[in-house]
């Protein structure tokens, strides 16, 4: 099963609109791809799932706090799906799943199975699928200028400054049981951010991460969710 979802926001008009697009954030494009090779069909009962981030690339780490958010997406939506928290599962395991030891590939799991203390621990948490999810959020380019200064009528910034990120995240979906993998996802979203300054600076950010943790969240839960 493909498919491929596209969204954009265009939410900074002008500087009428100012207030309403402070609230809303900045300019947001996002693509998901999903790619399930086999989906429950009555979710997953009660086993439990690990979402974890690869820290094994030399120039960024997947960020523990964007874990964490696609985590509590879906708890937020689906509170039947058990998630075991991140960094109590790589501590529990230590030091099974740090960077330089945690597996690769399914096949790699029949390794860590080896392990009795491993093998014990994984059954006691009915671990049924482990989602590794791989990538960053990163500035991509920044332009403009601003002047802050003090004067007899009070201190002001004047200016206009604007900024780029894009984030590029891929999540595996791991059946644990069967040592098979079911399932890939893809996420790339980019954003504009703006900082206008007429004595008050006032940042609008483009949710770029969040928008992310969002599509990659919405795909798990349809994946993961009973209700189907």
């Amino acid at each position: 099963m493909n498919r491929t979802l596209s969204t954009t926001k265009n939410l900074f008009r002008s500087v009428a609109l100012l207030g309403a697009t402070m609230l809303t954030g900045g300019c947001v494009t996002s693509t998901v791809d999903e790619m399930v090779f086999n989906e429950p069909i009555e979710g997953i009962g009660d086993a439990t799932v690990v979402i974890l981030g690869r820290r094994h690339a030399s120039d960024y780490d997947t960020e523990f706090d964007f874990i964490e958010c696609i985590a509590k997406h879906i708890v937020a939506r689906d509170r039947s799906i058990e998630i075991i928290d991140e960094i109590e599962f790589i501590n529990s395991m230590y030091p099974w799943f740090e960077p330089r030891t945690a597996p690769l590939r399914p096949a790699d799991i029949d390794r860590l199975m080896q392990q009795q203390p491993v093998a014990d621990q994984l059954a006691a948490l009915k671990l049924e699928y482990m989602i590794w999810v791989d990538g960053s959020t990163v500035q991509t380019n920044s332009a403009g200028s601003m002047t802050c200064g003090v004067g007899p009528g009070g201190a002001g910034c004047f200016g206009f400054g604007t900024w780029g990120n894009e984030a590029d995240y891929e999540a595996t979906i791991w059946d644990f049981t069967d040592r098979a993998e079911v399932g890939r996802l893809n996420t790339t979203t980019s954003g504009q951010s703006y900082m206008p300054a007429v004595v008050v600076p006032i940042p609008i950010i483009a949710p770029v991460q969040g928008t992310a943790c969002d599509g990659l969240g919405d795909q798990l839960l349809e994946f993961l969710s009973s209700e189907h």
